[in-house]
């Protein structure tokens, strides 16, 4: 098993189980806030000692008491929820005496602990990585602190993952009829989709459940499952070519006109997509139904129904843009094996005001995304050119410049050699070149002896929770393992 996908399904759960959900949700926000404040409030007592000028050891005790890490934060909720801090009664006994009994947090058993926990994660990876970018250590725009989560009638997700005890897994598939899925805490809820190729794969080995990811959208309850699999079957792969063979590049150009247009060093064109432009489409819709929201009153029934009709049309924005971006990236990846992506600065760009709605509407770094793993799955093999190589102005035939090319120049025509050429094909015929000049084979790569280029627009995986050896394993039913799926055990530091 070599490769991480996610299974999406719509949950059609009934008022029990959507009573149920909701209550997840709002235990995992009310995590996540929780352990935000306890790390606020030790990062304000270690400065308030500092600035009274209390013993340097105080000080080095109340700083390295300040939870940061992932596991860290967890355990700090973990002691907070069963504490008097947390939740409290008083007891009058027969003769008139008051005595307090700590209860800690009420409600903790009726939620799945690992909600919490993976709250925690989710806070201890945004803290890590505001960090790194105050420090320097992290490229790219600054990370804001991470703040607090409001409560909302929409939105919302919670994560949990599958724990085997005794070779019986807590998510399951099809346990009770095809079509559902069975969640710890939950049961079985049904699905709208069929689940029979993820079943299949269970069944055979193929396939090994992570997580799963349930999200409160603004139409519907998701599901995203998370499985390890194992490779696609050799049929559908791209063959490996050899280790000095620098030819058959195709390049891929991303524009507004054209979303994608894909060509090969010979001027020969593979592939041309029009951008759908669907933000655009339903864009007065959209105006008409936040002018209907403005209108209401803060706070009132009908102020929240008209959120809920604006959150449902960007909802089907989303879902469509979406839906169109796989079936262009399958139509590449399965088409060719190899690919040269330009590397566009797409932050820059959307500071224009001009450019910035239809920017992201074509969905340029989604689309990168996309086709980076798609075939990386196929072991074919992606490149992304320089970022200060001029693609579209440079002549695909003779290789002269072009600084005065504008954005309305739809054509290319050199003044040098003459060449008449559509602009997107000319800069994708470039980046073609460019490729199979500037590749080299690496061990490593994308595929299996793929080539690779450092790309900004695909980030890697997010690993949500990891546990170093010696820090403790939990006990307690419900709570984190070094053995849990997804979880994997890391080796100490050194002292």
């Amino acid at each position: 098993m070599a490769r991480h996908t996610t299974f999406r399904f719509c949950l059609d759960p009934t008022v029990e189980q959507t009573v149920a959900l909701a209550r997840h949700v709002g235990a995992a926000r009310f995590a996540y806030n929780q352990c935000l404040r306890l790390h606020l409030d030790a990062r304000e007592h270690h400065r308030t000692l500092g600035d009274s000028g209390a013993d340097a050891d105080a000080v080095d005790q109340a700083r390295d008491a300040v939870p940061w890490s992932k596991f860290s934060l967890v355990n700090a909720f973990n002691r907070w929820k069963v504490s008097e801090a947390a939740g409290r009664r008083f007891l009058v006994t027969r003769g008139g005496v008051a005595e307090v009994e700590v209860t800690g947090l009420a409600w903790r058993g009726v939620v799945s602990a690992q909600v919490s926990e993976e709250a925690g994660a989710d806070l201890g990876h945004g803290l890590s990585g505001w960090a790194a970018s105050r420090s320097g250590k992290r490229k790219g725009r600054s990370i804001r602190h991470p703040r607090f989560k409001k409560k909302t009638p929409t939105g919302g997700s919670f994560r949990m993952r599958n724990k085997i005890t005794r070779g019986y897994a807590s998510i399951r598939i099809g346990d009770d009829q095809p079509r559902s899925v069975t969640l710890p805490r939950i049961g079985s809820i049904r699905v709208r989709e069929d689940t029979r190729r993820l079943r299949r794969m269970i069944a055979t080995r193929r396939a090994r459940i992570l997580q799963a990811t349930i999200t409160r959208g603004a139409r519907r309850w998701w599901i995203s499952i998370t499985v390890e699999a194992a490779d696609l079957h050799l049929a559908v792969q791209h063959p490996a070519s050899g280790a000095d063979d620098t030819t058959g590049w195709v390049g891929v150009d991303r524009g507004l006109h054209a979303l994608v247009v894909a060509g090969t060093r010979d001027g020969t064109e593979t592939l041309r997509v029009q951008a759908p432009k669907i933000l655009a489409t339903g864009v007065r819709r959209q105006r008409r139904l936040a002018r209907s929201v403005s209108r209401k009153k803060r706070g009132s029934a009908n102020r929240r129904k008209a959120a809920a009709r604006l959150g449902r049309h960007h909802s089907r924005v989303r879902d469509t843009r979406q839906h169109f971006l796989h079936q262009v990236s399958n139509q590449l990846v399965k088409t060719q094996d190899r690919l040269v992506l330009e590397d566009l600065n797409i932050t820059g760009i959307m500071s224009n005001r001009r450019l910035a709605r239809a920017v992201g509407d074509a969905a340029w770094g989604e689309l990168a995304r996309q086709i980076t793993y798609k075939q990386q799955w196929r072991n074919g093999q992606v490149v992304v050119a320089d970022r200060w190589f001029a693609s579209s102005k440079t002549c695909s035939s003779c290789g002269q410049v072009k600084p005065d090319l504008i954005l309305s120049d739809r054509t290319y025509t050199c003044g040098h050699c003459g060449l008449v050429r559509d602009r997107d094909l000319n800069a994708a015929v470039n980046l073609a070149a460019w490729a199979e000049d500037h590749t080299r084979t690496v061990e490593n790569g994308v595929g299996r002896g793929g080539v690779r280029v450092g790309d900004r627009q695909a980030a890697g995986p997010v690993i949500n929770a990891c546990r170093r050896d010696g820090s403790g394993p939990h006990i307690r039913v419900g709570e984190t393992s070094p053995d849990d799926a997804g979880t994997p055990v890391q080796a100490a530091p050194a002292a």
